[in-house]
């Protein structure tokens, strides 16, 4: 049996074709018992059968494979179960005939509150706290719940019956075909899926109310919730069916179910889950409360509904052949969802917000410590780390260039048909790549590869010589290091206005080009002021602009020549140029400064992002610095504050909305009086009727962060308000607002008694890592403490999912300190695991390049000096 063991793939002696699954969950106990009889096709000589299992009991004696062939059922002399591996070994007396036959269990196991698995989530009915029982399979857990193949590619029908209390709503993948109430227990049948991968097998048991709709073709669309709950479902509910209908168009393939089903789940470690016909969410990915929703919660909604109905195609119709290629499911259906929330709101300007994807992409792979696109995975404790930026980011942020590339409609229906090539089965990248070469005569595979076989991206650095233009690629490191690697670029560039574009491929490491020949146009001529490389943020790669290159950029990016895509990207790419020390904080900042009129929401909320990481980089280098550096943000952010103001206009668009909230929250937390005043004023009204207006949902962040820069350990009453309305509301998205705010207390003391508030009953533990962000500069090191002490129990609680790599990324990365990388390296050479080691290793090297960058603005002479002048300016 030995010979089956660390191996990361099953054997194929044996094919599943078809699972009759039954379970019997008891909510109260928090057990389940279950068997299941699997149609097998065996196609090798074997005596043994070989699937996954883990922590699930079995019953040896119910252990028999029966070939169709004879009617014999063959007992299994010896069941073994290696928990380490996750393998169930069945061996036989003697070889097992070829052919079709089935394979029977029984076995039990327990509803455990790790969010995985077959698990148990709590919530409250009439003020008693009761259990559902909810499914989360992805990427390696169905095996928790049945003995099964559970492998992306081992794909098999699922006929599914469940056992369960009378009063409750017991859902599956498919419609109920019957129910048979006995007293105080029913028990459901479901009508057989299609042939299905075994991540996406879903049940969920509980008390829900629901609202339903039917897209154009009839096809039953439904919303489940908490009983009371059932409006804040409408907003999801219209998104769903309009979505379907248009993604049955895109794909050119009808929605392959009769019913979908989207639920709401208390408990719940991702964001959402796409199971076929029932995806699961968080409470704050689906419901909508008009009242108490800010403008930021409604758009989430939409694009992670728009997600997770792209993969009823991309991921259930179509599967990825392995985990390696994961990126095909989630790169795709990030990028699609934007296409589908910029056709029902194209007032979001979505397109332009998808910037803030490639940007999480880009952060994460500058690092040295990124993966390619297409990641050897040899363990199944591997998978989890690799739900990161990358697979979903980076991976939509090429098939946006790739669509850029070869035009929306030859993508669109290159796409259809792959869809249909591979519905019901499993596909690889490489596939993908043939059908879009099928369908545009380019060459995909070549171009393509450099990007997801090969880490990281390049850097174009671009400078004018004699009238020509000379090119050079590198790859790009957030450490400032000279990386390896060569790409295909498609190089887009406009000089001195949208009208004169070329596009070409560098494809050799350098090249030179006459401006004359290649734009028509000569810089200095009156016609061209300026050159943009990587026209509308299309590629995922960084430019860098020689210096009188740069200066035209920042004439144009002032006096608003630009678009606010490309504005958005002169800006992303000289911060990240920055930290990686290729180019002065001063020039940043005097970059920085041609954007005070700026009002766009996405070049401003992305600047935002970037102050608060300039400022708690400045605040290791001086407070002299520091105290600078917030003014001169006060600054740039003053007219987007004066032309919002505080309250709501009539009319207003959604982006003004979100914009208000991020500002006012910007002001406040780099210590605007004025703000923190307002804000406190409003925050207190709020506290005397809940209902004011004077604090809507989108400027409650910014009244949260106010009170508690203001909080302090002689006067912790903002503190504990804070904390009385995070007990009174029971809206998800309404304590995630809070948790999020109150580590960024000046104040160390209070910052250790927010850590194990969020640690205590009153916080679940799917919301315990939003406690962490934002932990204030001040606070860090009591975090970090924090972490060392209650480590143990932390790695309990969290240590079977990837929430657990949320902890150590939070509280490690804001350091800046050679002497803190070796201290956290120390730490961890004893507590580290495999599905944790890539995390760890990411985030000792973010702490590397912050000490570095650090020491390169401690050289730069005269900044106090130049940040008071921009101030002033």
């Amino acid at each position: 049996m030995d010979q089956f063991k660390g191996q990361p793939r099953l054997p194929k002696f044996a094919v599943p074709k078809r699972y009759d699954l039954r379970l019997n969950p008891d909510l109260v106990a928090c057990t389940f018992t279950g068997t299941v009889a699997i149609d097998l096709d065996v196609v090798a000589d074997t005596r043994f059968i070989v699937l996954n299992a883990a922590d699930l009991s079995f019953n040896d004696a119910s252990v028999s494979f029966t070939p169709h062939a004879s009617s014999q059922a063959l007992a299994a002399p010896k069941v073994s179960l290696f928990e380490e591996d996750e393998i169930l070994v069945l061996e036989f007396a003697e070889n097992l005939p070829h052919g079709v036959g089935v394979l029977q269990m029984a076995f039990d196991g327990i509803l455990s509150d790790k969010m995985k698995g077959f698990y148990k989530s709590t919530y409250e009915h009439n003020g008693e706290k009761k259990n559902m029982a909810v499914t989360q399979f992805e990427p390696a857990d169905a095996r928790r719940c049945f003995p099964c193949w559970d492998e992306p590619a081992c794909k098999a029908t699922f006929k599914i019956t469940l056992e369960v209390p009378s009063d409750l709503v017991a859902l599956s993948n498919m419609p109920v075909v019957e129910e048979k109430v006995n007293g105080s227990v029913k028990v459901v049948s479901y009508q057989e899926s299609p042939i299905m991968s075994t991540y996406l097998v879903a049940i969920v048991v509980g008390l829900f109310d629901y609202v339903e709709d039917h897209t154009s073709d009839g096809i039953k669309v439904r919303v489940y919730c908490q009983v009371g709950k059932a409006d804040q479902g409408k907003f999801a509910l219209h998104v769903g069916a309009k979505t379907l209908d248009l993604f049955k168009e895109y794909f050119a393939v009808p929605y392959p179910l009769p019913k979908i089903d989207m639920i709401a789940i208390p408990d719940f470690a991702a964001g959402a889950m796409e199971n076929y016909g029932l995806v699961t969410y968080r409470e704050t990915a689906l419901l909508y409360d008009e009242q108490h929703s800010a403008a930021s919660n409604k758009q989430r909604v939409a694009t992670v509904v728009a997600h997770e109905l792209a993969h009823q195609w991309f991921g259930n119709l179509v599967t990825m052949e392995w985990w390696t290629h994961l990126w095909l499911n989630e790169g795709f259906a990030t990028w699609v969802s934007y296409l589908a929330t910029d056709s029902l709101f194209p007032e979001w300007k979505i397109w332009t917000q998808f910037l803030d994807e490639s940007t999480e992409g880009l952060r994460l792979d500058g690092l040295e410590e990124s993966h390619p696109i297409e990641v050897e995975v040899n363990h199944a404790s591997e998978i989890d780390e690799i739900f990161d930026a990358i697979s979903y980011r980076k991976g939509a942020s090429v098939i946006r260039m790739l669509q850029s590339y070869l035009g929306a409609e030859v993508f669109q229906k290159s796409l259809a048909a792959y869809v249909k090539r591979h519905a019901y089965s499993n596909a690889k990248t490489e596939d993908l790549w043939t059908a879009l070469e099928e369908g545009s005569g380019e060459p995909v595979n070549k171009l393509m590869s450099s990007w997801t076989k090969q880490m990281g991206y390049p850097v174009v650095s671009a400078k004018l010589k004699d009238g020509k233009l000379e090119l050079e690629q590198s790859r790009f490191l957030s450490s400032g290091s000279p990386g390896e690697g060569q790409w295909i670029v498609p190089v887009t560039l406009c000089c001195g206005s949208y009208d004169v574009r070329k596009n070409f491929l560098l494809e050799s490491k350098s090249g030179a080009y006459d401006i004359k020949e290649l734009l028509g146009c000569s810089i200095g001529d009156g016609t061209c002021s300026w050159i943009k490389i990587n026209v509308d943020q299309a590629g995922f790669y960084r430019v860098k602009y020689d210096d009188s290159l740069a200066a035209g950029l920042r004439k144009a990016t002032e006096s608003q020549s630009l678009t606010a895509i490309d504005r958005y990207g002169i800006l992303d790419d000289s911060f990240a140029l920055c930290m990686a020390r290729q180019q002065s904080l001063a020039s940043l900042l005097t970059l920085i400064s041609a954007y005070k009129k700026e009002l766009d929401y996405t070049v401003l909320s992305n600047l935002i992002v970037i102050s608060y990481k300039v400022v708690k980089i400045a605040a290791d280098v001086s407070s002299e610095l520091t105290s600078g550096i917030k003014q001169f943000f006060i600054g740039v952010f003053q007219l987007a504050a004066g032309r919002l103001g505080w309250d709501p206009k009539q009319g207003e668009s959604h982006l003004d909305a979100m914009l208000r909230g991020e500002v006012l929250t910007a002001l406040a937390a780099f210590g605007h009086d004025e703000t923190l005043k307002e804000a406190i004023r409003r925050f207190d009204a709020f506290l005397a009727d809940r209902n004011t207006s004077l604090l809507p949902p989108d400027l409650r962040r910014a009244a949260y962060v106010a009170v508690m820069q203001r909080a302090n350990k002689s006067d912790k009453s903002g503190y504990e308000s804070l904390l009385k309305v995070y007990r009174e509301t029971d809206l998800s998205q309404e304590k995630t607002r809070i948790l999020g705010s109150l580590a960024c207390c000046p104040d160390p003391s209070i910052v250790q008694d927010v850590l194990n508030f969020v640690l205590s009953d009153e916080v679940r533990n799917q919301d315990a890592v939003y406690g962490l962000s934002g932990v204030s500069w001040e606070g860090r090191e009591v975090a970090w403490k924090w972490l060392q002490e209650k480590w143990e129990y932390i790695e309990k609680t969290w240590g079977s999912g990837f929430l657990l790599t949320r902890f150590i990324s939070a509280v490690v990365s804001s350091f800046a300190s050679f002497e803190k990388a070796k201290e956290v390296q120390e730490y961890f050479i004893t507590r580290s695991k495999p599905s944790m080691a890539r995390t760890l290793k990411q985030s000792i090297e973010k702490v590397h390049i912050n000490a570095n960058w650090v020491e390169s603005i401690k050289k730069e002479d005269n900044l106090t000096h130049l940040v008071a002048q921009l101030s002033s300016n």
